[in-house]
């Protein structure tokens, strides 16, 4: 990583984010043998493994759902208490966890490079990443693409000073992009699919730079008081997206109307990003602390995090 901090020397500045809150002061209440437990309050993204067991109404009954834009927003709906369980990408949970925010990683997903990507216009003639120098590209902060920027910097012997970063949220970032007020923008799908317009090119995604999993976030709350739930949650998601996986063209139709979007774009974003679930063990955990790791020597989060002491493998099993 010695490398990284001299070819990203500076980058705390223009990456900082929010890095505020604290864990619970009281220890979370364990479930009573033989009481009933809650409901689970589930915390999805928009177009995320989730969607698909919201969209085909497969949870128990009573589970209720929150939309987040994001993987930053998600985690500070666990950080509110306002849902017990969720799905992030790989930045999401590190800068959580450098803000005090409490919770575990109970899973995860197989790689998803090709899920987030560097758009430009074509009409700009960009043939690479190096052709960015001084131009405008926008990202959301915090989220699992601050780990491709960092990964494309270094893979092109850049700093962050040879790029003017911009931080916006997708809402924001797609018109900022439509109208060329910025140069490139770093998006994962679904956001990424529909942007793929006549004009838009790709000019480069993850592969090779980031597995870009996705990991199933719970709070030390659910845990305790809902592992039942939480239990009888996973075994429904990992049976849901086995069979999206194995039935593409039904999920592409239950789908689509879910997330509002046409099916060719739903088809495009899920023949690349839609991944089978993996159970989370120390290896992966090693590789998400060698993330956070990396962020802490680029000073992107103050001190170094124990990430991978947030992995809980008791539902790993399921996942398998």
């Amino acid at each position: 990583m010695r490398r990284l901090s001299v070819v990203l020397a500076g980058v705390m500045v223009l990456l900082g984010t929010t890095l505020t809150g604290c864990a619970a002061d009281k220890e979370p209440a364990a479930a009573q043998p033989g009481a009933a437990e809650e409901p689970l309050r589930v915390g999805y993204q928009r177009f995320g493994g989730l969607s698909l067991v919201k969209a085909r109404k497969a949870e128990a009954a009573g589970t209720t759902w929150s939309l987040f834009e994001s993987g930053p927003a998600l985690t500070e709906g666990i950080k509110a208490g306002a849902i017990d369980i969720g799905q992030v990408g790989e930045a999401p949970p590190i800068f959580a966890a450098a803000g005090k925010i409490d919770f575990r990683i109970i899973g995860t997903s197989k790689p998803v490079p090709k899920g987030e990507a560097v758009l430009v216009k074509a009409a700009k003639g960009y043939a690479s990443f190096k052709d960015l120098k001084g131009k405008k590209v926008a990202l959301n902060k915090g989220s699992n693409v601050n780990w491709l920027l960092v990964r494309l910097l270094e893979a092109n012997g850049m700093t962050i000073k040879d790029i003017d970063v911009h931080y916006l949220k997708p809402a924001d970032a797609r018109p900022a992009f439509d109208n060329d007020q910025v140069d490139a923008w770093i998006i994962w799908d679904p956001y990424f699919s529909l942007a793929e317009t006549p004009g838009v090119k790709v000019l480069a995604d993850a592969t090779g730079l980031a597995n870009n999993r996705e990991y199933i976030l719970v709070s030390p709350q659910a845990l305790k008081s809902k592992p039942g739930k939480i239990r009888e949650f996973l075994k429904t998601y990992r049976e849901v997206t086995d069979w999206g996986i194995g039935n593409p063209d039904e999920r592409v139709k239950i789908l689509a109307p879910e997330l509002n979007i046409p099916e060719d774009v739903a088809r495009r974003a899920l023949d690349r990003s839609a991944q089978p679930l993996a159970a989370i063990d120390a290896a992966i955990g090693t590789e998400l602390q060698e993330i956070a790791d990396g962020f802490t020597e680029l000073q992107l989060i103050p001190g170094k995090v124990d990430i991978k002491g947030r992995i809980d493998e008791q539902f790993s099993d399921i996942l398998r």
